[in-house]
């Protein structure tokens, strides 16, 4: 087992990674911008290394200021969280070459699972069922063109580098084709440095629903059941939950076997989830595959009682992982609490919190890196903590979720938690009957209707 395990990351994941490292005896060390000096992950690590001033690029995406902060303090491991370089399959590689554990997939498969067009082509050899789509990346606009005929509209264009919904243009018709063409490469570039752009049929109000699996250094794989995802804004997740209210023991059957078997297709080792949209019909079709721990790990832990960051460090290590398949005995509810303003347009609200109480009780868990006094830079995202809800059936863990949140005190900023409030009293999301577009419809009480998901 390591001895000491550098935590690459910042804010609530740095914080829940240091506590298990705790339990299971290990030394810990917090890296952090200049803007994080205050952060609790710095006050409760073992030692803690400041590597660059505020901004991401010059901080927590400084490879070579993170390898010498882990180099320094003879650190044989790097945790990297989720985010930044969490997926980076260069930094997996560095740390391989300077001989230090990266708690997470190897290069090769971050780079087969993080390109979605060759991630894609991986899952149909697999006989995991994919989206209809062009095969692999597009090189030009006339064979967007070709493709999206053969596929026939709608179709959704995505960045094969992509991620929270950047590079990605849905087209009705042909004649949305080309400036979609030119804007979505654009801000791919901008985004992920990288303009490659690919196609798929769009699904019409799908689920968005994700499987956890675990990976071994052996080729050993098991899933620990679905997440449903499909509350989200802008491709962006507001709450998530466990089981499914749109699930039955066939579909997840028949989605955990095939969440295993794209993680024996790339003999996955650690933790990580397999993404699927699911239509009315209760068909499934691959999405993605994210090789890393997810922001909504929590509610899979209180369902079944399993800690996956242990398990991450525990499998990094060397273990190999149970091969027992679970399924949820309870059910679990995540809300985000976003440090922005629901009533306008969800825009980001940075500043200093004056006064904070959490509520308390059984069944509720808190994930967060803020106190009262401390001040949320504009730098990062914008989540400050992770509510969750857990009880013998979905209907108590929503009024559970009603009364928690009615508790949740965080002064002098703004923060999405009167949106929760309203989202668990809505009829249709208490009714379990909601798609990826519940959110363009949504009217927030005291701030303007949504439209097209703006």
């Amino acid at each position: 087992m390591f001895k000491k395990i550098l935590i690459a990351n910042r804010g609530e994941i740095a914080l829940r990674v240091i506590r298990t490292c705790k339990e299971m005896g290990i030394r810990t060390v917090a890296v952090y911008s200049t803007a994080d000096k205050d952060s609790l992950p710095v006050r409760f690590a073992d030692e803690a290394v400041c590597i660059g001033p505020a901004a991401s690029a010059d901080s927590y995406l400084q490879i070579p200021n993170i390898i010498a902060a882990a180099e320094i303090t003879n650190s044989d491991a790097i945790h990297p969280g989720y985010g930044f370089l969490s997926e980076n399959a260069k930094f997996s590689k560095i740390c391989q070459e300077h001989n230090i554990k990266f708690i997470g997939a190897l290069p090769e498969q971050i780079e087969n699972m993080g390109d979605k067009a060759t991630a894609k082509l991986t899952m149909k050899k697999a006989k995991v069922p994919v989206v209809p789509g062009s095969d692999g990346v597009m090189p030009d606009l006339e064979t967007a063109r070709k493709a999206a005929k053969q596929i026939k509209y709608p179709v959704m264009m995505k960045a094969t580098a992509g991620g929270g919904g950047k590079g990605m243009r849905i087209l009705w018709s042909e004649d949305d084709l080309e400036e979609a063409w030119e804007s979505a490469r654009k801000e791919a570039a901008a985004a992920f440095g990288n303009d490659g752009m690919y196609m798929e049929k769009f699904i019409e109000d799908p689920r968005h629903i994700e499987i956890q699996i675990a990976g071994d250094q052996y080729g050993n794989a098991c899933h620990l059941s679905e997440r449903d995802c499909s509350i989200q804004r802008r491709h962006q997740k507001l709450v998530e939950e466990t089981p499914s209210p749109f699930m039955t023991d066939d579909l997840r059957k028949r989605m955990g076997e095939a969440a295993v078997k794209a993680a024996k297709a790339v003999k996955y080792e650690g933790v990580g989830t397999v993404e699927f949209l699911v239509d009315k019909n209760r068909d499934f079709y691959f999405m993605e595959m994210n090789t890393r721990i997810q922001v909504e790990h929590t509610i899979t832990e209180e369902v079944i009682d399993y800690d996956l960051v242990k398990e991450q460090i525990k499998i990094a290590a060397g273990e190999k992982v149970s091969g027992k398949n679970h399924i949820p005995r309870l059910h679990a509810i995540q809300c985000r609490i976003n440090a922005e303003d629901p009533h306008n347009d969800f825009r980001p609200s940075p500043g200093k919190i004056t006064e904070y109480h959490e509520p308390g009780g059984h069944g509720i868990r808190i994930d967060t890196h803020v106190y009262a006094g401390y001040v949320i830079p504009p730098f990062y995202d914008s989540m400050i903590s992770k509510l969750i809800t857990v009880a013998q059936t979905r209907e108590e863990a929503i009024t559970k979720m009603q009364r928690a949140l009615s508790e949740y005190i965080v002064e002098g900023i703004k923060t999405t938690i009167p949106f929760h409030i309203q989202l668990m009293e809505h009829e249709d999301f208490r009714a379990g009957n909601f798609t990826t577009k519940f959110m363009d419809t949504f009217e927030l009480k005291g701030g303007k209707k949504k439209k097209d998901g703006k």
